[in-house]
């Protein structure tokens, strides 16, 4: 299985990082090959330029820009989601995995 490219965007790429390492942790015990990376939005815009991501998840407060980023990524068959509120507040990194990888699975079908 190769490795999935797991996109985090909110605004100045902070607040993601921490959601990233635990993501990461959870990953790596379950033994997925997953690449995450935490970004602000306009990282990301310059980001998914250059290479494509598996899935971009955005947090909360940049959920307005799920419409941009979904035309950015249209012509990739990249699945766009807003972190669920309640797991990106409890820096849940083992929920926000979990249906990060069920959007890539489900994308791929």
């Amino acid at each position: 299985m190769n490795s999935k490219k797991i996109l985090l965007v909110c605004s100045a790429g902070m607040s993601t990082s921490l959601l990233m390492s635990k993501m990461q942790k959870s990953a790596q015990e379950k033994g997925i090959e997953a690449e995450v990376a935490a970004m602000s939005s306009n990282e990301a815009v310059k980001q998914l330029a250059k290479e494509k991501a598996d899935v971009l998840l955005l947090g909360p407060q940049v959920r307005f820009m799920k419409g941009k980023f979904e035309k950015l990524v249209a012509d990739t068959n990249t699945p766009v989601a807003v972190i669920d509120m309640k797991d990106y507040g409890r820096m849940d990194g083992e929920k926000v995995l979990a249906s990060a990888l069920e959007l890539i699975n489900n994308s791929e079908k």
